[in-house]
């Protein structure tokens, strides 16, 4: 199978083209919100993976929309992810750091009673995680341009940190309803200014973040995450340029030669979603030429089937590798998989995260 042959390219040279996916799992429970040895075990144990991308990771203190998620702003922080980066590529495998912020997604209990940062002062009427458990959001505050010149190099800075940390790479992470999709939305961006209106102007500021870690580090190593469908939750709801406007930012990246553009993938078509997913992917790959990474409840079979006819060059997999660590050998071996524990996704310490049976465990 094509999944299980190396990716090789100007950018990335990988083992496999099974992508490991970002996934929140909060478990940075100390005061420093750094990475831990726990850390450091659970992503070495699916070093099999040909590239590991981490959980979102907070660029500054005002970027964090949710409890015990680990950061990549301060000493602590870029110390303990080397225990993670050092464990990977110990095994052989290859780890870029997910580069986060969530801005209205946010509560002012998770940022020293500050309000969230936004395009516009906008309430999405999600949730956030706090210590006080799941609360409303609030109307949060319309980012001045000093705020978005701030942000822009905090971004840049978590880059640099994540290189120093000992990552392959980072990835800006563009979608999912957080920071830098709100200002591709229209029902999150109602700005008059350079920022705000049109699809080029709606999309300024993922291309001056991306323009501004390059200064610093190679584009090279640099992915992009978009989802371009995601629509109904995270306060996004999809427009009538919302098309166009992802079509505009996939072929605009081509400009930067990056490591990779990752699209999530989301469905609304709940009687196939499968299938929408995939041509979702398909559709934007006719825009972006580089390495595609595509996400979405595959398995082998799909994954296997999307590369070889085109649709993408790697695939992501997000809650398989929770609760099979090995699961590139599973897949090979077409063995079993272990059963998710939803319960505890979110929970700290070893259960559900580090406890995972291997294979190799079980004969």
């Amino acid at each position: 199978m094509k999944l299980f042959e190396p990716h090789k390219s100007k950018a990335l040279e990988l083992a496999n083209k099974m992508v490991m996916a970002p996934m929140t799992r909060s478990r940075a429970d100390n005061e420093a919100l750094a990475a831990t040895e726990l850390h450091a075990a659970y992503y070495s144990q699916r070093a099999s993976a040909g590239l590991i991308i981490t959980e979102g990771t907070t660029i500054s203190p005002r970027a964090t929309g949710y409890i015990y998620v680990p950061g990549i702003y301060s000493r602590e922080q870029i110390d303990g992810w080397r225990l993670t980066t050092d464990a990977v590529h110990k095994k052989g495998g290859k780890i870029f750091a997910q580069l986060w912020h969530v801005g209205r997604i946010s509560h002012p209990d998770l940022i020293n009673g500050e309000l969230p940062l936004a395009p516009s002062a906008i309430n999405p009427h999600f949730f956030a995680y706090t210590h006080q458990g799941k609360e409303d959001t609030v109307t949060p505050k319309a980012m001045t341009l000093d705020d978005i010149h701030q942000t822009i190099e905090d971004y840049q800075q978590a880059a640099v940190n994540a290189m120093e940390a000992g990552f392959d790479g980072v990835e800006i992470h563009a979608a999912n309803g957080y920071l830098i999709n709100q200002f591709f939305a229209k029902c999150a961006n109602t700005r008059t200014d350079q920022y705000g209106g049109t699809i080029s102007n709606r999309s300024r500021f993922l291309f001056e973040i991306v323009e501004k870690v390059g200064e610093r580090i190679s584009l090279n190593k640099v992915g992009v995450r978009l989802s371009p469908t995601l629509t109904n939750t995270f306060g996004i709801t999809i427009d009538d340029e919302t098309v166009a406007l992802h079509e505009h930012i996939c072929n605009k990246l081509n400009e930067y030669n990056l490591a990779y553009l990752h699209i999530s993938g989301f469905s609304y078509d709940s009687l196939d979603p499968q299938t929408f997913i995939l041509n979702t992917a398909k559709h934007y790959r006719n825009f972006y030429k580089g390495n595609f990474i595509i996400n979405g409840g595959f398995d082998a079979h799909s994954a296997n089937e999307a590369i070889e006819t085109g649709s993408a060059d790697l695939v992501s997999f997000g809650k398989p590798f929770i609760s099979n660590p090995d699961l590139v050998e599973r897949f090979k071996l077409k063995a079993p998989l272990n059963e998710l524990d939803a319960a505890t996704i979110y929970t700290r310490g070893e259960k559900g995260y580090t406890d995972y049976p291997l294979l190799s465990s079980m004969t």
